[in-house]
């Protein structure tokens, strides 16, 4: 397989945006988005995914919610860029990962047709900060960006702080798997010949 790494900005009045990803990394992450919950997930999502990941991401209008939605667009479409045509992929995989209490599972296609279907099951109006729509938006906007099919969802738990990590530790490890070398796997894993 090439080297799949990639570095994407995203520059709007809203907010600025820049990652660099390495999806063959070892999980080294630096995070700054000045929001400590937000840095702190997509730190967890670094370090199970295996990925290395770089993420810069400053407001420019003062408004959370478009630095968070910018940001789960940006490294949605940083990881679909670093995957490339997908050949070679093992492309399905699903991961349970238990936080105490709460578990979450995902279940996912890197076919590049989009569709996400995400359950967070979360109670609280806030969590940690972060309004419960904008945690779920951080979610959906990083599931499109992906390009890819992905069901999250969150099975049972009582502390929603438990039910997002385990979200999105199941998320990362399961694209870790599914965008991990099929050594069987010659060319585009797919019926079509294309994904």
């Amino acid at each position: 397989m090439k080297p799949r790494k990639t570095s994407i900005k995203r520059e709007t009045k809203e907010t600025s945006v820049s990652i660099t990803i390495n999806l063959d990394g070892t999980g080294k992450t630096t995070i700054n988005t000045g929001i400590k919950f937000l840095d702190h997930l997509i730190g967890s999502f670094g370090k199970h995914s295996m990925m290395d990941l770089v993420v810069k991401a400053k407001s420019r209008d003062g408004i959370e919610h478009h630095l968070i939605e910018d940001t789960g667009i940006t490294i949605g479409s940083a990881i679909d860029k670093a995957l490339g045509n997908r050949s070679g992929i093992t492309r399905f995989s699903f991961s349970s990962v238990p936080m105490d209490e709460a578990l979450a599972e995902t279940s996912l296609d890197l076919v590049k047709r989009q569709y996400h279907k995400i359950t967070l099951s979360t109670k609280r109006t806030k969590i940690e900060g972060i309004s419960k729509e904008d945690l779920e938006h951080f979610f959906f906007s990083l599931a499109q960006n992906l390009n890819c099919c992905i069901h999250v969802t969150v099975k049972y738990g009582d502390n929603d702080h438990h039910k997002v990590e385990a979200a999105i530790k199941s998320m990362a490890v399961a694209i870790r798997n599914a965008a991990s070398n099929d050594p069987k796997q010659k060319g585009i894993p797919s019926t079509k010949g294309a994904m």
